[in-house]
């Protein structure tokens, strides 16, 4: 990564007008709004998956919620090139270089399907050998929806990569609200395929990963058929057919898709190795882990869709040179996020038993959940913030590699470590991952909130 002084400023091009990004309060309301919305309707196809899947057993609950664990560690690979190519495109529309923008948009759409499909072929190869390898011996029924589950939803990935890489394109223009129509389709689609096929058909959980699949194909196809229409947007995909590998630009992409891409793979292994401890404790400690993780991805959510807002909203300040701007905005987007999840979680706490009692667990199953959730209610309210949309600041300046190094040492030093002291030699039990999720968030937000405040990266350069 190269660096520059804090003092330089970006000069402008013969062939390009530099003029700040002009995020007033309604433009910042009109792209949050669509995100945060977008990424509740992410949150309720999990959560609906598991609510019809749970009508299976819980053997298919585990199943489904074991495959989700590695599906995220594999997504990750091309979520994190899909955010160093919106980082770059919001960047040159920040500087007014729409054609530069255009041309990093087509090549993140190449190196986003190149690694899916690689990433699908590897994963329907060595399927059974994964879950082995990652959860141990599991019980026959579990491994069972597990490897079903695993290998429909690997066919998956490249239309996942399109539409991630498709998505990110648009949120880079502020256009959020086209992101948000399709998510809300892919539920429809999803919700009516499960009732087809796992109460209609009784596919089990084959027919969860199938309602899957055909949304993801249908999301791509629509996102990436519109970026091929309109010419007349910032950025748009015209000449994507011909295929041509600009290797300068790919090189920008992953300046910030590496270090992205291994932050979130090793948050994701540490997330699989923990897992570990509750299969070590049984059925009943998986399903509750599952369901309590799904519930407390409600409040996720809108604090991604901040995050999201952020590679946009700073990368353009970046790329017109407004440091100050991009520190105002930052301010306001992460002040709007701790009221939101306050607000989401006071409700969690209020309404705990109603919402899992939507799951048809086991009462032993069902106490285990709320002792999970309490934990984390009181701990991200107070700490995910900086640690979890703060990052994408630092990352829309092109500090992504510091994001890689803190995330990596607090998520296996404090979180990984922690959680088998207190579950194993301790005698906490499964209690000790939520517990040592508290630690994470507490450690990670100090450090980002120091780096922020250091303006150590506003050295960064991307573009």
């Amino acid at each position: 990564m190269e660096t520059r002084p804090v003092s330089t400023t970006i000069t402008e091009l013969p062939h390009i007008t530099i003029t700040t990004p002009d995020w007033t309060n309604k433009k910042l309301f009109n792209l949050l709004w669509p995100l945060i919305v977008e990424q509740l309707l992410v949150v309720a196809m999990g959560f609906i998956d598991m609510v019809m899947v749970s009508s299976v057993g819980e053997y298919a609950v585990s199943g489904v919620s074991l495959v989700d664990i590695v599906n995220v560690l594999i997504i990750t690979a091309f979520n994190a090139i899909a955010t160093g190519g919106s980082v770059v495109a919001s960047q040159y529309i920040g500087r007014g270089d729409e054609k530069s923008a255009c041309c990093s948009a087509r090549q993140l759409v190449y190196i986003g399907v190149i690694i899916s499909g690689v990433l699908m072929i590897l994963t329907m190869c060595t399927c059974r050998a994964m879950l082995r390898l990652f959860f141990g011996n599991i019980a026959p029924d579990v491994m069972q929806a597990a490897q079903i589950y695993f290998l429909i939803t690997a066919v998956s990935y490249p239309f996942l990569a399109l539409y991630t890489s498709a998505a990110a394109l648009f949120r880079s223009m502020g256009n959020s609200k086209v992101t948000m129509g399709i998510a809300l389709v892919m539920n429809i689609l999803h919700v009516g395929g499960n009732f087809l096929f796992i109460y209609g058909m009784g596919m089990g959980v084959a027919g969860a990963a199938l309602s899957t699949l055909i949304g993801r194909i249908i999301a791509a196809v629509f996102l990436v058929y519109l970026l091929m229409r309109d010419k007349t947007r910032i950025i748009n995909l015209i000449g994507l057919k011909k295929i041509k590998l600009e290797f300068d630009m790919i090189k920008r992409i992953l300046s910030i898709g590496i270090p992205s891409g291994i932050e979130a793979s090793m948050f994701q292994i540490g997330k699989i190795l923990i897992t570990r401890i509750f299969t070590a404790f049984g059925t009943i400690a998986i399903a509750a882990n599952a369901v309590s993780s799904t519930i407390n991805s409600l409040a996720f959510m809108p604090g991604n869709g901040y995050g999201m807002a952020l590679l946009t909203i700073v990368g353009q300040c970046i790329g017109a040179g407004d440091y100050l701007a991009a520190k105002r905005h930052t301010k306001k987007i992460i002040i709007f996020s701790y009221i939101t999840y306050f607000l989401i979680n006071i409700n969690v706490l209020i309404f705990m038993n109603q919402i899992i009692g939507i799951f048809n667990l086991s009462k032993e199953a069902h106490d285990m959940c709320v002792v999970f959730l309490r934990i984390h209610c009181i701990t991200s309210t107070l700490f995910w913030c900086p640690s979890f949309v703060l990052p994408n600041a630092l990352k829309a300046a092109g500090d992504a590699r510091y994001v890689m190094i803190i995330a990596a040492c607090t998520m296996w030093i404090v979180r990984v470590c922690f959680s088998y002291l207190l579950a194993f030699p301790l005698g906490f039990g499964p209690v000790a991952v939520w517990l040592g999720m508290g630690a994470d968030f507490v450690f990670r937000g100090f450090f980002f909130v120091r780096r922020w405040l250091s303006n150590k990266w506003i050295e960064k350069k991307v573009i």
